[in-house]
């Protein structure tokens, strides 16, 4: 999955580190985009002194390289650097491998932190960066805003040696298992029950916990469950979520293109029996 990156380690606690020449620096245009490095004998991410002014913010360490994100929010401008392209968050699953694309989707669940909470919720006034701990203060009113983490299930739903394989209505198009996010006030359990219900209209039981998973691309902590089918097996499909949910036979499931998501994991460890 996306977090294996053994014998490499992820470094998330905060620091108040300040940039140096040979640090990386993740640059986000305003559509959320990711500058890397077009050619395979040069550095994926541009380092520091690629860069010749703006500020930046420390966000993690993978062992001993330190990534900073470059702080292009307060004064908009695009960079741009020869030989480098913005690429989509999607499109870097393909592009970028191992320890470099866990970074990137990290950083850009960060990113998309800064940009969205510039200003406090409470008094309108704007924020600024803790120096302590990974935070945004207000100075005016001393609210405190931390990352955004949204908990979501994956969910297989196995009928003896078939498994509810589903495709999205829009978006991601291979082949993936039910998920959705929880609602307030509702257990892990609770959600699994109810998204199955309400994208394939079926009953489940023997909920399992199997493994968990950050998705920074959608801000997400992902934890997968398998269960089983409790009675009737009739799939009444939600048209409106997906264009695709039918039982497939072990031997049949179609794996996504990369094993970098738990849905697939979950998949593969199902037809592998």
């Amino acid at each position: 999955m996306i977090q294996d990156i053994y014998p490499s380690k992820l470094h998330n606690e905060y620091r108040n580190n300040t940039i140096t020449g040979d640090d990386y620096l993740l640059i986000f245009n305003d559509k959320g985009e990711i500058l890397i490095g077009d050619n395979s004998l040069m550095s994926i991410f541009p380092k520091s002194r690629d860069i010749n002014k703006g500020d930046s913010i420390y966000l993690f360490s993978v062992d001993d390289k330190r990534y900073f994100l470059y702080n292009n929010w307060d004064t908009p401008k695009e960079i741009v650097l020869d030989n480098y392209t913005y690429y989509s968050i999607k499109d870097v699953r393909d592009k970028v491998t191992g320890a470099d694309v866990y970074a990137v989707f990290t950083a850009f669940h960060l990113w998309k932190w800064y940009v969205d909470n510039q200003y406090c919720g409470k008094c309108g006034s704007k924020l600024h960066l803790h120096d302590k701990e990974r935070a945004l203060k207000c100075d005016s009113c001393g609210n405190m805003v931390f990352p955004r983490i949204n908990p979501a299930a994956i969910v297989g739903v196995t009928n003896g040696d078939k498994i509810l394989i589903t495709k999205y209505r829009t978006g991601y198009a291979h082949s993936a298992l039910i998920a959705g996010f929880t609602e307030i006030g509702e257990t892990l359990e609770e959600t699994v029950a109810r998204e199955v219900m309400e994208e394939a209209g079926i009953k489940v039981k023997n909920i399992k916990y199997y493994k968990s998973q950050p998705w920074g691309m959608a801000q997400d902590i992902l934890m997968g469950f398998y269960c089983e089918v409790d009675g009737d097996d009739t799939i009444h499909m939600d048209k409106n979520e997906l264009r695709y949910a039918e039982w497939v036979n072990r031997e049949d499931v179609e794996l996504q293109p990369n094993n970098l998501s738990l849905t697939n994991e979950m998949m593969k460890l199902f037809k592998e029996g």
